[in-house]
C-alpha cells in the first residue's frame, strides 16, 4: 500500500494509524511468562542474561551509593 493512497481517505488514514499503534503495542508489550521480576515488573539480569537475586541487586545498590 502506497502512502499517497492512504491519506486520500480519512478513514483509510485512521485504519493505517490504528495498525501502526497495534503493531507498536504488540512489539513492546511484556510477555505473560515473566517469572523473575522486580517491584516495577522488570526482569533484572546481569550482562550474560542470568537472573540477578535480590541480595545481589542490593549489594550493587549499596556499592553505587558509596561511590
Amino acid at each position: 500500500m502506497r502512502t499517497s493512497t492512504i491519506f486520500k481517505s480519512r478513514w483509510m488514514a485512521l485504519v493505517w494509524a490504528a495498525g501502526i499503534i497495534w503493531f507498536a503495542y504488540d512489539f513492546a508489550a511484556p510477555t505473560d511468562g515473566q517469572a523473575n521480576t522486580s517491584d516495577n515488573g522488570v526482569e533484572i539480569t546481569d550482562a550474560s542474561g542470568a537472573p540477578v537475586s535480590s541480595d545481589e541487586a542490593k549489594q550493587l545498590e549499596d556499592a553505587v551509593k558509596n561511590l
